[in-house]
């Protein structure tokens, strides 16, 4: 077994055990949801900036498109802004809310 299918394996478990479940245009998905904060500073004033982001396997991202709904049941809807493969068989969808 090779070490991409033996990651692949990993993410599955961990993905099924602590994974949020979404809605992306209208498929269900398990992703990990977070909105950090980020608070950029524009000279001296402190911004108030979030930036929620579903990070998902690529797989559940190969028909997603900026500007598809996302669902987070608790944490509310979102439009997909930036769509960002990070090479390791995950997609971040940066979003923001709906």
């Amino acid at each position: 077994m090779s070490f991409s299918n033996l990651v692949a394996d990993l993410d599955a478990v961990v993905f099924d055990a602590l994974g949020d479940a979404a809605t992306v245009a209208g498929r269900p998905v398990v992703g990990m949801f977070a909105s950090p904060w980020l608070q950029p500073q524009l000279g001296k004033l402190n911004t108030a900036i979030r930036e929620p982001r579903l990070v998902v396997r690529d797989a559940d991202a190969v028909a997603v498109a900026r500007g598809a709904a996302v669902e987070v049941p608790g944490q509310g809807c979102y439009t997909v802004v930036s769509i960002e493969p990070d090479g390791t068989g995950l997609t971040v969808l940066v979003l923001r809310p709906a």
